[in-house]
């Protein structure tokens, strides 16, 4: 499975805490799991599939067939 694009609504579900401790931990650089970038007003994620296993000690691929299946079915 090509893992694409995580998302931060993905990456709140995997580390169990919510899309805005995600996004407000990113931009204030104390979650280690990718970059927060400010684009004019507008804040971009990237989420590294490596760096979210590592913090995270899960597998990444599972979790993410696991959250997108619920969301195909």
């Amino acid at each position: 499975m090509e893992v694409g694009r995580i998302l931060p609504t993905e990456a709140a579900v995997i580390l169990n805490v919510s899309p805005q401790f995600i996004r407000i931990a990113m931009q204030q650089g104390k979650l280690p799991i990718g970059t927060a970038v400010q684009m004019s007003s507008i804040w971009t994620y990237h989420i590294s599939e490596k760096l979210l296993a590592d913090y995270s000690g899960k597998d990444i691929q599972a979790e993410l067939e696991r959250i997108r299946g619920k969301r195909g079915a």
